[in-house]
């Protein structure tokens, strides 16, 4: 197998991932929601902007809103190795970085573990970087 087509395949595993990690968080926050307002609540139309008030429930709302803010640019940066390619392997490398930081964020978050959780955040900031001049170069 020759190099590009070794990161085409990282590409789609990554990009794969990333859905199975979206849809993590999303289950994750629904299922916090509705273990405290109820399945009632969850079946309903929402119409009133009731929120969940448990410590827990919050944390992973804000844990998925965060994943969320830096989804598109991995998924732009994604798109934009598999279209010119990472003959290098850095963007593969900067890809990992991200999901993997992104992955170890959740628990550091969800037990409200301060520092550790940013530099984590950060770690994944970089992985973005990294693909991010693995376009470029």
């Amino acid at each position: 197998m020759d190099p590009a087509s070794a990161n085409a395949t990282q590409l789609v595993i990554l990009l794969c991932l990333s859905v199975v990690l979206l849809l993590f968080h999303i289950l994750l926050q629904g299922f916090l929601a509705t273990r405290e307002l109820g399945s009632d609540w969850n079946a309903g139309p929402r119409d009133e902007e009731k929120q969940p008030t448990s410590a827990l429930a919050g944390r992973a709302a804000r844990a998925s809103r965060n994943f969320q803010e830096t989804y598109p640019a991995f998924i732009g940066l994604l798109l934009g190795l598999a279209f010119i390619g990472d003959a290098s392997g850095w963007g593969v490398l900067g890809g990992w970085l991200w999901l993997i930081a992104r992955i170890v964020y959740i628990p550091l978050y969800l037990a409200g573990i301060p520092y550790i959780r940013s530099l984590v955040w950060l770690g994944s900031l970089l992985g973005l970087l990294v693909m991010m001049i693995a376009l470029i170069l």
